[in-house]
Protein backbone atom coordinates (compact mmCIF):
# COMPACT_ATOMS: atom_id res chain seq x y z
CA UNK A 1 0.00 0.00 0.00
CA UNK A 2 1.54 3.35 -1.00
CA UNK A 3 2.17 5.83 1.78
CA UNK A 4 0.61 9.26 1.52
CA UNK A 5 3.00 12.06 0.69
CA UNK A 6 2.75 14.75 3.31
CA UNK A 7 2.68 18.34 2.14
CA UNK A 8 4.43 21.02 4.14
CA UNK A 9 1.04 22.24 5.36
CA UNK A 10 -0.06 18.78 6.48
CA UNK A 11 3.29 18.21 8.24
CA UNK A 12 2.89 21.57 9.96
CA UNK A 13 -0.63 20.63 11.11
CA UNK A 14 0.55 17.20 12.26
CA UNK A 15 3.36 18.80 14.23
CA UNK A 16 1.14 21.49 15.78
CA UNK A 17 -1.45 18.86 16.76
CA UNK A 18 1.28 16.96 18.62
CA UNK A 19 2.77 20.12 20.10
CA UNK A 20 -0.61 21.24 21.42
CA UNK A 21 -1.20 17.89 23.05
CA UNK A 22 2.27 17.69 24.63
CA UNK A 23 2.68 21.33 25.66
CA UNK A 24 -0.81 21.55 27.13
CA UNK A 25 -0.58 18.24 28.99
CA UNK A 26 2.98 18.45 30.30
CA UNK A 27 4.00 22.09 30.12
CA UNK A 28 6.22 23.84 27.61
CA UNK A 29 9.50 23.67 29.49
CA UNK A 30 9.01 20.02 30.46
CA UNK A 31 8.66 18.95 26.82
CA UNK A 32 11.86 18.41 24.86
CA UNK A 33 12.27 18.28 21.11
CA UNK A 34 12.71 14.49 21.10
CA UNK A 35 9.34 14.09 22.77
CA UNK A 36 7.74 16.40 20.22
CA UNK A 37 9.42 14.44 17.41
CA UNK A 38 7.99 11.17 18.74
CA UNK A 39 4.50 12.60 19.25
CA UNK A 40 4.44 14.16 15.77
CA UNK A 41 6.05 11.23 13.99
CA UNK A 42 8.36 13.60 12.13
CA UNK A 43 12.16 13.69 12.05
CA UNK A 44 13.83 16.50 13.99
CA UNK A 45 15.37 17.78 10.77
CA UNK A 46 11.88 18.29 9.30
CA UNK A 47 10.62 19.93 12.52
CA UNK A 48 13.46 22.44 12.44
CA UNK A 49 12.77 23.13 8.76
CA UNK A 50 9.18 23.98 9.66
CA UNK A 51 10.05 25.88 12.83
CA UNK A 52 13.73 26.85 13.24
CA UNK A 53 13.35 27.35 17.01
CA UNK A 54 11.26 26.08 19.89
CA UNK A 55 10.10 29.67 20.49
CA UNK A 56 8.60 29.80 16.99
CA UNK A 57 6.85 26.50 17.67
CA UNK A 58 5.41 27.84 20.95
CA UNK A 59 4.11 31.00 19.28
CA UNK A 60 2.57 28.99 16.41
CA UNK A 61 0.86 26.65 18.91
CA UNK A 62 -0.59 29.59 20.84
CA UNK A 63 -1.68 31.47 17.71
CA UNK A 64 -3.42 28.45 16.19
CA UNK A 65 -5.25 27.74 19.45
CA UNK A 66 -6.22 31.42 19.64
CA UNK A 67 -7.59 31.42 16.09
CA UNK A 68 -9.65 28.31 16.77
CA UNK A 69 -11.04 29.71 20.03
CA UNK A 70 -12.00 33.03 18.47
CA UNK A 71 -13.76 31.32 15.54
CA UNK A 72 -15.67 29.06 17.93
CA UNK A 73 -16.75 31.99 20.13
CA UNK A 74 -17.89 33.98 17.09
CA UNK A 75 -19.98 31.01 15.89
CA UNK A 76 -21.56 30.45 19.32
CA UNK A 77 -22.44 34.13 19.67
CA UNK A 78 -23.87 34.28 16.14
CA UNK A 79 -26.08 31.24 16.84
CA UNK A 80 -27.68 32.81 19.94
CA UNK A 81 -31.22 34.18 19.61
CA UNK A 82 -31.33 37.30 21.77
CA UNK A 83 -28.81 39.98 22.80
CA UNK A 84 -28.69 38.57 26.35
CA UNK A 85 -28.19 35.05 24.99
CA UNK A 86 -25.30 36.31 22.86
CA UNK A 87 -23.55 37.56 26.00
CA UNK A 88 -24.28 34.33 27.86
CA UNK A 89 -23.02 32.32 24.86
CA UNK A 90 -19.52 33.52 25.73
CA UNK A 91 -19.69 31.04 28.63
CA UNK A 92 -21.09 28.12 26.65
CA UNK A 93 -17.80 26.55 25.66
CA UNK A 94 -16.25 27.04 29.12
CA UNK A 95 -18.47 24.52 30.87
CA UNK A 96 -17.70 21.76 28.36
CA UNK A 97 -14.00 22.67 28.30
CA UNK A 98 -13.67 22.58 32.10
CA UNK A 99 -15.18 19.09 32.16
CA UNK A 100 -12.75 17.65 29.59
CA UNK A 101 -10.38 15.14 31.23
CA UNK A 102 -7.45 16.91 29.55
CA UNK A 103 -8.36 20.38 30.93
CA UNK A 104 -5.25 21.99 32.41
CA UNK A 105 -6.16 25.66 32.66
CA UNK A 106 -5.62 28.49 30.21
CA UNK A 107 -2.85 27.73 27.70
CA UNK A 108 -1.92 31.43 27.41
CA UNK A 109 -1.70 31.90 31.17
CA UNK A 110 0.29 28.68 31.45
CA UNK A 111 2.70 29.81 28.72
CA UNK A 112 3.10 33.24 30.30
CA UNK A 113 3.72 31.77 33.75
CA UNK A 114 6.35 29.43 32.34
CA UNK A 115 8.09 31.75 29.89
CA UNK A 116 6.48 35.18 29.55
CA UNK A 117 8.68 37.21 31.87
CA UNK A 118 11.85 36.03 30.08
CA UNK A 119 10.55 35.42 26.55
CA UNK A 120 9.35 38.51 24.65
CA UNK A 121 7.89 36.46 21.76
CA UNK A 122 5.70 34.39 24.08
CA UNK A 123 4.73 37.46 26.12
CA UNK A 124 3.71 39.26 22.91
CA UNK A 125 1.62 36.30 21.76
CA UNK A 126 -0.15 36.06 25.12
CA UNK A 127 -0.79 39.82 25.01
CA UNK A 128 -2.20 39.46 21.48
CA UNK A 129 -4.61 36.77 22.68
CA UNK A 130 -5.74 38.73 25.74
CA UNK A 131 -6.34 41.93 23.77
CA UNK A 132 -8.29 40.20 20.99
CA UNK A 133 -10.31 38.08 23.41
CA UNK A 134 -11.20 41.11 25.48
CA UNK A 135 -12.13 43.07 22.34
CA UNK A 136 -14.47 40.26 21.25
CA UNK A 137 -16.15 40.12 24.68
CA UNK A 138 -16.49 43.90 24.75
CA UNK A 139 -18.00 44.01 21.26
CA UNK A 140 -20.54 41.29 22.09
CA UNK A 141 -21.63 43.04 25.30
CA UNK A 142 -21.82 46.48 23.69
CA UNK A 143 -23.72 45.11 20.67
CA UNK A 144 -26.22 43.62 23.13
CA UNK A 145 -26.89 47.14 24.44
CA UNK A 146 -24.93 47.03 27.70
CA UNK A 147 -22.31 49.45 28.98
CA UNK A 148 -18.51 49.24 28.72
CA UNK A 149 -18.47 48.72 32.51
CA UNK A 150 -20.66 45.62 32.11
CA UNK A 151 -18.28 44.40 29.38
CA UNK A 152 -15.34 44.76 31.77
CA UNK A 153 -17.11 42.70 34.43
CA UNK A 154 -18.15 40.00 31.95
CA UNK A 155 -14.56 39.69 30.74
CA UNK A 156 -13.24 39.44 34.30
CA UNK A 157 -15.83 36.77 35.15
CA UNK A 158 -14.70 34.74 32.13
CA UNK A 159 -11.04 35.08 33.14
CA UNK A 160 -11.88 34.28 36.76
CA UNK A 161 -13.86 31.19 35.78
CA UNK A 162 -10.93 29.85 33.73
CA UNK A 163 -8.49 30.46 36.58
CA UNK A 164 -10.81 28.95 39.18
CA UNK A 165 -11.40 25.87 37.04
CA UNK A 166 -7.69 25.48 36.36
CA UNK A 167 -6.35 26.05 39.86
CA UNK A 168 -9.17 24.78 42.05
CA UNK A 169 -10.47 22.15 39.60
CA UNK A 170 -13.95 23.61 39.99
CA UNK A 171 -16.13 22.01 37.34
CA UNK A 172 -18.95 24.45 38.05
CA UNK A 173 -16.91 27.64 37.61
CA UNK A 174 -18.46 28.47 34.22
CA UNK A 175 -21.99 27.80 35.47
CA UNK A 176 -21.43 30.06 38.47
CA UNK A 177 -19.87 32.84 36.37
CA UNK A 178 -22.71 32.63 33.85
CA UNK A 179 -25.23 32.89 36.69
CA UNK A 180 -23.40 35.99 37.94
CA UNK A 181 -23.55 37.55 34.48
CA UNK A 182 -27.26 36.78 34.22
CA UNK A 183 -27.83 38.64 37.54
CA UNK A 184 -25.64 41.52 36.34
CA UNK A 185 -27.54 41.87 33.05
CA UNK A 186 -30.93 41.71 34.79
CA UNK A 187 -29.82 44.36 37.27
CA UNK A 188 -28.57 46.58 34.49
CA UNK A 189 -31.87 46.25 32.60
CA UNK A 190 -33.85 47.04 35.75
CA UNK A 191 -31.70 50.11 36.37
CA UNK A 192 -32.30 51.35 32.82
CA UNK A 193 -36.04 50.75 33.20
CA UNK A 194 -36.12 52.84 36.39
CA UNK A 195 -34.39 55.78 34.75
CA UNK A 196 -36.61 55.88 31.66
Amino acid sequence: MPTAILTEESMRDQLLDAVEQVFYARGIQAANMSELRDAAGLPLRRIYQLFPSKDELIVAFLRRRHDRLMAMLEAQVAAADSPEDRVLALFAHLDAWFREPSFRGCPWTNAYCELGPTNPAVAAEVDHHELEHRALVTRVVLDAGYSPEIADVVYLLIAGAVTTAGVQHSLDAAVQARHGVRILLASSQAEVALTT
